[in-house]
């Protein structure tokens, strides 16, 4: 509720109810002074803490920018490049927003703190003076008054003359003193209404500001961070494609076999089955064999416990070349290894006696997996896998893509007419086979050269030097690259749905494509270069692709009618004046197909057929 108003007349009279109203005021006035000195505390302790705050964000900034990622190899992918430099991005970010910050500090006092302290002192202080004047001219009066009063009429006439006099100047300077004070509390009540609560706004101005730089800074930093949350899930990509290759590494370098440690100094010996071919079949004949690892001799002696053998042949020393794993549907045997001899031109079997000791024998004679040879049964059997994917057209299957093992498989064996395949199984066979061939298909001598165009600072430099290398493959190795990042590319180009970005289909095909000859440390390292190579393939060839696509298009047009201009997606090519009518008219003569559809499919959907001559869209 609202105070009544104080008059000057009622100065005169000083009435109770004046003197009650004036209470009021004076409470107010007393409330205001209290709620500055809180408030002036209170802003006081903001910009204190806004100042420590920046203060602290300058420290953290400038820690920050003085980080520098060390990495491992000879060089950095475009992506680690980004992830290196991200954390000067943040402290000049961060500087720049605290740069502004510690304006608003320093202003902030003259905005808010002096205006109020001002008032303060000023407006309220002088307040309490005119009230304390008030308060003595009153008690003067009124203690004059008594006095007066209390004369007895019986004084001169002279005395009482002076005591009226004295009366009427004290009740003068009553007056005055409550007049004055009455006004200034009027003046206190008004001012407040605009000097204390401008200060506080063009406080908040200044933070609401400081925001709304923020908020530019933050819009302007956007497209770094999305570049940059790409790069760290690229990273992240290629870390999960590696990490477990060089787990495995690790293990086979710090927890080699105990059997295979001792017959790294002794030779390695048992019994083996050998089978030997004669004219009227084959037969299994058990040895006793020695492998001496220096020189590569095999020791074969024959034993028979049977009582019943009159004969026993004599001992065979072989010199091996290379061991190689049977593959159990090649052979109705179990356990069996092939060798290749220097004195026999074809590979002699062995059969061991478990898979334990098949196992160590592999060990021992350096032997390795079976594999697969790029040849007419391979290709078939990658057609085979990329006709099937693609005709079933859900491309979904690359999503898990490389969670599936199959063992090795024989190409020329494989089935892909049955019903019961799994797209996901299609896929790891073909991955599974492309990792068995002896040779990777971009080959180990051109290995060391495509890392290093994939390391080079300069992007053109880097498409020029692996397309010029791509070349440079043999004829088998490049048809089987091309065929196989052309149906890459058609994956690629639903990852809307399969999530099979080109950066991703390169972590799943990179260790693919490219292999190093010796698995080290610095091999796995490398493998992110090899998948910035197969994203560069599959990038340069979608573009290619789409290119050709817009020039089959003018070619088609220009052989219609007169030269013109025609515009495609924001180019311009070489073409002709023409009608709509003429252009399916000489479609159906030329094709049989409507000419509208023909060219929307040539554009994607996405360009526009221009004559020059009638500024006009003819096709889409």
């Amino acid at each position: 509720m609202g105070h009544s108003p104080l008059e000057f007349s009622a100065c005169y009279l000083d009435s109770p109810e004046f003197r009650e109203t004036l209470k009021g005021y004076e409470s107010e006035v007393e409330k205001t002074s209290k709620f500055l000195k809180e408030l002036i505390k209170d802003g006081i302790n903001v910009i204190a803490t806004i100042k420590a705050y920046s203060v602290a964000v300058h420290k953290f900034s400038q820690t920050l920018n003085t980080f520098q990622f060390d990495f491992i190899g000879d060089s950095l992918t475009d992506d680690e490049i980004n992830i290196a430099q991200s954390f000067q991005e943040f402290a000049g970010l961060l500087q720049e927003v605290e740069d502004d910050r510690m304006m608003l500090v320093q202003n902030a006092s003259d905005l808010l703190i002096k205006p109020l302290e001002k008032f303060r002192k000023e407006q309220i202080g002088l307040t309490k003076e005119k009230r304390k004047k008030f308060e003595k001219e009153s008690e003067k009066y009124y203690s004059q008054l008594d006095k007066h009063l209390s004369l007895s009429s019986k004084r001169k006439e002279t005395q009482l003359q002076e005591a009226d006099e004295q009366l009427e100047k004290e009740r003068v300077n009553f007056y005055e003193a409550s007049v004055e004070y009455v006004y200034q509390i009027h003046q206190v009540h008004d001012r407040k209404k605009f000097d204390v609560v401008e200060p506080v706004l063009a406080f908040l101005h200044s933070i609401l500001t400081l925001n709304n730089l923020t908020v530019e800074m933050t819009q302007d930093f956007m497209p770094y961070k999305q570049e940059l949350q790409l790069s760290l899930q690229n990273t992240r990509n290629h870390y999960e494609s590696t990490s477990e290759e060089l787990e495995e590494l690790m293990k086979r370098m710090t927890n080699p076999s105990k059997i295979i440690q001792m017959h790294s100094l002794l030779p390695m010996e048992g019994y083996l089955y050998c089978q030997e071919k004669w004219a009227l079949g084959v037969t299994w004949v058990k040895y006793y064999c020695k492998y001496h690892k220096e020189n590569r001799q095999l020791l074969m002696i024959p034993c028979e416990q049977k009582t019943t053998v009159k004969q026993v042949p004599p001992n065979t020393q072989l010199t091996l070349k290379c061991c190689i794993r049977r593959k159990s549907d090649s052979i109705d045997k179990r356990f069996c290894f092939d060798l290749e001899i220097v004195e026999r031109s074809g590979p002699v079997t062995f059969q061991a006696p478990s898979e334990a000791d098949r196992k160590q024998w592999i060990e021992a004679m350096d032997g390795k997996e079976p594999v697969m040879e790029l040849n007419e049964i391979g290709f078939k059997f990658v057609r085979r896998c990329i006709n099937y994917i693609e005709t079933k057209g859900t491309y979904d299957c690359f999503i898990c893509c490389g969670l599936f093992y199959l063992g090795p498989i024989n190409p020329g064996d494989v089935d892909l007419q049955n019903i019961d395949w799994d797209e996901k199984t299609i896929t790891s066979a073909l991955k599974c086979y492309l990792r068995s061939l002896s040779e990777p298909i971009m080959t180990h001598s051109l290995h060391r050269n495509l890392i290093s165009a994939a390391k080079s600072d300069n992007l053109d430099s880097r498409l020029s030097e692996i397309h010029t290398l791509v070349y440079k493959l043999p004829e088998k190795n490049r048809e089987m690259l091309e065929m196989l990042i052309k149906h890459l590319v058609n994956v690629c180009s639903h990852s809307e749905d399969n999530l099979m970005t080109p950066s991703n289909m390169a972590v799943i095909f990179g260790p693919t494509l490219l292999r190093a000859q010796e698995e080290t440390v610095a091999a796995m390292l490398d493998i992110k270069f090899q998948n910035i190579v197969v994203e560069i393939l599959i990038e340069d060839f979608w573009a290619r692709s789409y290119d050709s696509k817009c020039r089959l298009c003018v070619t088609f047009c220009a052989d219609l009618a007169t030269p013109d201009l025609v515009h495609l997606n924001g180019k311009n090519w070489g073409g002709d004046t023409f009608s709509s009518n003429q252009i399916d008219s000489a479609a159906g003569k030329r094709e049989g197909v409507d000419c509208g559809q023909w060219l929307k499919w040539i554009l994607g959907g996405g360009g526009t057929l221009i004559s020059k001559s009638q500024n006009a869209t003819l096709g889409q």
